[in-house]
């Protein structure tokens, strides 16, 4: 990664590589990207693993939901990783194989990796595991969600598949492990739950107008 761009370097990196008009609702989280994957570019300690990418194409997959022409959203992806210094090809490979690699564990097991710092943990995860209990890791809340996404991804007994809150909960047991603030783990899941809850609001708000100004059109003829 360039350690010397600044965050007008990577802004006019990402418009050269989408030079598209992206829709209002979709604006703001597209910087908020931005701007966070250029932070997290210059931190030494950061280290773009299997967790990260899950929760980066988790957050990026979600908050783009709906997004038209939906054939813009592979290139806006590209361009986000292009303009600061990541590898889109990556992070998606990872997300999908770091997925595919916990489904047939349990949460039980991944707490066993955790304490044992990697043993036992899939092939695929174990040197990730390793270094996030090291306390090594840059925290992002990209993180925050790629964990979330690895539990939820994991097999939980469907009585007790509580989905984020529950999740959420195995993750803050865990922070002491990976050196993490619980308080920020915990503002962290709160703020991404709200987002998404006021996205989807804002979405059907948006349909609704959409099918009012139909109506409208078609009174008219």
């Amino acid at each position: 990664m360039n350690n010397k761009k600044t965050i007008s370097d990577s802004k006019k990196a990402f418009h050269k590589a989408f030079p598209y008009v992206i829709p209002p609702l979709y604006r703001r989280i597209t910087d908020e990207l931005l701007v966070e994957l250029h932070l997290l570019s210059h931190q030494r300690s950061f280290r773009s693993d299997s967790f990260f990418a899950v929760g980066y194409t988790t957050v990026f997959d979600a908050f783009t939901d709906g997004y038209k022409p939906f054939e813009h959203l592979g290139i806006l992806f590209e361009a986000l990783c292009k303009s600061t210094g990541f590898d889109a090809a990556d992070l998606r490979s990872k997300a999908t194989k770091s997925l595919e690699s916990v489904k047939h564990f349990s949460t039980e097991d991944f707490q066993s990796w955790i304490k044992e710092e990697g043993q036992n943990a899939p092939e695929f995860l174990k040197k990730d595991v390793q270094f996030i209990t090291s306390g090594d890791q840059h925290y992002s809340r990209l993180l925050t969600v790629g964990l979330l996404t690895i539990i939820k991804g994991l097999k939980i007994e469907e009585e007790t598949n509580k989905l984020v809150d529950e999740t959420g909960q195995i993750l803050i047991r865990n922070c002491e492990a990976f050196g993490f603030s619980i308080n920020r783990v915990e503002r962290d899941i709160s703020n991404y739950k709200s987002a998404l809850e006021k996205l989807s609001q804002a979405q059907e708000l948006l349909k609704e107008t959409i099918e009012q100004e139909r109506s409208k059109a078609k009174t008219s003829n």
